[in-house]
């Protein structure tokens, strides 16, 4: 059973920068496609960024260039570098995990551990 936990999500100020930090538990987080999604009152949730096992990192087109998703398996931790925060980027924002196809597109319903979500707010 994987356990998923986010932080970093916070209040700031158009053009300034986050980082956002997924601490993960259990032996499959490793071998799957870990993602970051968000989602924003009254939106569907949509892929940000996700990081294929071997590291390989894709962007939706909306973040590339502003965020950066990379992991750490030592530490088990897959994080979200977001600069040049945009108002649009204000949402709930989570990680999943889990073993499927790793694009960003990827449905929601494909991963199957979820943390519990950290909130990101740009004024």
């Amino acid at each position: 059973h994987v356990q998923l936990v986010e932080s970093g999500g916070g209040s700031v100020q158009a053009g300034g920068s986050l980082s956002l930090t997924c601490t993960a538990s259990g032996p499959t987080y490793e071998r799957g496609c870990v993602a970051w999604f968000r989602q924003a009152p009254g939106k569907e949730r949509e892929g940000v960024a996700v990081v294929e096992a071997d590291g390989t990192a894709y962007h939706a087109d909306s973040v590339k260039g502003r965020f950066t998703i990379s992991k750490d398996n030592a530490k088990n931790t897959l994080s979200l570098q977001m600069n040049s925060l945009e108002s649009e980027d204000s949402a709930m924002y989570y990680c999943a995990t889990g073993i499927v196809f790793c694009v960003v597109t990827a449905s929601q319903e494909s991963f199957t551990y979820w943390g519990q979500g950290t909130q990101v707010t740009v004024s």
